[in-house]
């Protein structure tokens, strides 16, 4: 997960303060944030000094091909977080104390992933595309050819025309997720919803019980046409509150859920494999069904030059 900005103590900001809207003193202009809407009155002001795209541009953008480059040699698919600000962004004069006061600026927009592609060629990359999404941004999107998220639970609103239903889905290209690192777990997620949310989900997935919910929305998640399926390892534990990996706009107390090695059993093994063989999300090679020790053995025993116990024949 690749954050769109990077800190203001950060080494990149200390090497190229080029590239970044900085004055003479190194000092930011204008930092990163997100205007007020109905979930934070005040707005998001997260402080993170911004780039300056058009001195990005002139350099063929080879900053972020190379912190791409750098990703997809770690990791085999990587997901930009805040997609949207490729398009445009929200800048907020630095030294303000909330993100009340900013105004939205145009981002590089497709020139930075074509050159992503010319450089590096196709590379497995998911956008994060939640938040106040814009025509423009869907176009970007859709240009790009990146596939975008499907939460499942942002599809809970008592609204059958959600977005983010299974049923709604006009593209298989995109990722269904039944929470991400900023959402509360399943478990938790039903405690903290509204009463209204949880009747619709109960009723949207047939289910009496509220306990059924978490076990209901993994299903879904994997029985959605959309390409991947993914869900924190939390919700397959069935954690509560305390396994939120983070809360947005906090600081303290993220990043500290851990596992115990007894989280990981042949059970829970069983329960994944049979999910992902039910709903056809085995990779090829794992197509074939897991071969027995006593099969095994007589495999090794044929290759070791043994040879294999011939069948009798039965009698006419």
């Amino acid at each position: 997960d690749i954050p769109i900005y990077v800190a203001y103590d950060s080494v990149d900001v200390w090497v190229n303060p080029e590239l970044f809207l900085l004055d003479k003193t190194r000092t930011p202009i204008d930092v990163a944030g997100c205007p007020p809407d109905v979930f934070s009155p005040t707005g998001q002001l997260w402080g993170n000094p911004l780039y300056d795209w058009k001195y990005h541009q002139k350099t063929g953008f080879a900053w972020w091909i190379q912190r791409l480059k750098s990703a997809s040699t770690l990791y085999d698919t990587v997901r930009i977080d805040h997609f949207r600000g490729f398009e445009s962004f929200y800048a907020i004069p630095y030294g303000k104390k909330t993100a009340e006061v900013g105004e939205w600026r145009k981002g590089p927009g497709m020139a930075l992933f074509q050159a992503v592609k010319e450089a590096l060629g196709d590379l497995s990359i998911i956008a994060e595309d939640l938040g106040f999404v814009t025509p423009e941004v869907r176009k970007l999107l859709k240009d790009s050819g990146y596939p975008g998220m499907k939460v499942l639970q942002f599809a809970f609103d008592d609204d059958p025309k959600s977005t983010y239903l299974p049923q709604n889905y006009t593209t298989t290209n995109c990722v269904a997720y039944t929470g991400t690192h900023d959402n509360m777990t399943l478990r938790g997620w039903i405690h903290g919803s509204p009463a209204k949310t949880i009747a619709f989900a109960k009723r949207y997935l047939h289910c009496r019980s509220s306990n059924d919910l978490p076990a209901a929305i993994l299903r879904l998640t994997w029985s959605s046409t959309a390409n991947l399926a993914v869900a924190q390892m939390q919700d397959f534990l069935d954690a509560g509150p305390e396994g939120r990996m983070n809360t947005p706009s906090t600081t303290g107390g993220n990043w500290q859920y851990r596992t115990l090695t007894s989280d990981f059993n042949p059970r829970l093994a069983k329960r994944i494999y049979q999910l992902n063989e039910l709903f056809n999300r085995l990779p090829e090679e794992s197509l074939q069904k897991p071969v027995s020790k006593k099969r095994q053995k007589a495999a090794a025993k044929a290759a070791a030059g043994t040879k294999p116990m011939e069948k009798k024949e039965k009698k006419s």
